[in-house]
């Protein structure tokens, strides 16, 4: 998914294949800027990465070397079991892991480059309530361990890469984005996909290195770490 007036930024966005990735890369495809849309089938419109590979995500940013990316958006995430203690499983736990908090710091690494070489310079992991150690289990029993963790993990992930990105002036922020109904949030969720997005979008078009290191909703509340 690519417009045609790429001189108003760039902006990548992994997960762009459905849900909450799709409805981010047309708002932004609406709003004029070029869209690397990445997911894991390639196509005339789209970047493939399978962001559980290592090695994809460094070939993703090979093919884009010199390429100024203005927003790099961390959207892919898989939920893994929700059975509990009881049904916790080793390689699960990890895949969730890989996926969920390793895979947004080995793209933040690859794609570097591209964003010292943009204009608006913004990291957007997002994250989750859910990983919130302060709220995370305040109304919520379900037993996704993996997926907590691993959002818990990119909150962290988050910190350390806006302390370590702030001497380049690329802002990093974590944003929650809701329970939203799509594949992942079910058909029970409180909230439209596309009232998601459009709130995301307002706090990333609006991000600059004061905000850096922050973790918000996406109606703009603050949540605690």
């Amino acid at each position: 998914m690519t417009s045609s007036t790429a001189d108003s930024g760039t902006v990548l966005i992994t997960g762009a294949s459905r849900g909450l990735g799709r409805t981010l890369a047309g708002l932004y495809a609406a709003a004029g800027m070029r869209i690397i849309a990445c997911m894991r089938q390639a196509s005339p419109a789209a970047e493939a990465l399978d962001v559980a590979d290592e090695g994809s995500i460094a070939a993703l940013g090979e093919r884009l070397c010199g390429q100024p990316v203005d927003i790099v958006i961390n959207n892919a995430a898989i939920r893994g079991d929700t059975g509990g203690l009881d049904t916790l499983e080793t390689g699960d736990f990890l895949e969730v892991m890989r996926i969920n908090a390793l895979a947004p710091l080995l793209l933040a690494r690859a794609l570097r480059p591209n964003l010292l070489a943009g204009r608006r310079k913004v990291l957007v992991n997002i994250g989750s309530r859910a990983g919130s150690l302060a709220e995370g289990t305040v109304d919520d029993e379900d037993g996704d361990y993996a997926y907590r963790c691993s959002k818990a993990a990119l909150n962290m992930a988050t910190v350390k890469l806006a302390q370590d990105f702030r001497r380049d002036g690329i802002a990093v922020i974590s944003l929650h984005p809701g329970w939203v109904r799509t594949d992942m949030g079910g058909a029970e969720a409180t909230i439209d996909v596309a009232e998601s997005a459009a709130g995301l979008k307002a706090l990333i078009d609006a991000t600059t290195l004061a905000e850096t290191g922050s973790f918000r909703a996406y109606d703009g509340r603050t949540v605690a770490w």
